[in-house]
């Protein structure tokens, strides 16, 4: 039996990763798909675990080859995701997240129209803005450019199957892990 594909995506800032890291560890049963990366990682970031951070140039290889599933040019710096190891783990029947941007979630939505899409968006631009300024990892110049991005970014929220506002994040996980329940019941059923 073939495994489900969640396709999960927000505007920097709205806590996409924090859920996604809360849902993983409350359910054994999901796998998060690691992306490609010519972004720095991060502190606390490790190769393979949060991104496989490659330069421009072995980017450039693999999108050359095809090996990408979906790809996108994200505030200067590109992302992918594998191919081989969606279609590896799908068929498996392993329950797949893919944490990527809305540019990347319209083409998994063309090759694989069965997938489940999430939105998260934050509970206003306002309080966005001031989860990115407490990050305190941005210059105003980088945080402005996020908050117009961010305002386009939440244009396409109505392309996806479901939308959760983070306004408080406990509520925003059992949203979100309801969403898994319903998905996996749909397709027991089916």
């Amino acid at each position: 039996m073939s495994g489900l594909l969640f396709v999960i995506t927000a505007p920097s800032g709205a806590g996409k990763s924090s859920l996604i890291d809360a849902l993983l560890k409350d359910d054994p049963h999901l796998r998060l798909s690691v992306s490609y990366t010519t972004r720095a990682p991060r502190p606390g970031e490790i190769n393979g675990r949060e991104y496989h951070f490659v330069d421009e140039k072995a980017f450039l290889a693999l999108l050359e080859r095809g090996e990408f599933l979906e790809s996108a040019e994200v505030h200067g710096n590109r992302y992918g995701t594998s191919q081989a190891v969606i279609r590896e783990a799908l068929a498996r029947g392993q329950d797949l997240v893919l944490e990527i941007d809305w540019q990347g979630a319209q083409q998994v939505r063309h090759l694989y129209p069965s997938c489940t899409g999430v939105f998260i968006l934050p509970p206003s631009v306002a309080e966005l803005e001031r989860r990115m300024r407490a990050r305190g990892q941005d210059s105003d110049a980088v945080i402005r450019r996020r908050l117009a991005s961010a305002e386009e970014e939440i244009s396409h929220a109505p392309e996806f199957d479901y939308a959760i506002i983070n306004k408080d994040f406990d509520i925003a996980k059992q949203d979100l892990q309801a969403i898994i329940r319903v998905e996996r019941l749909r397709k027991a059923r089916a």
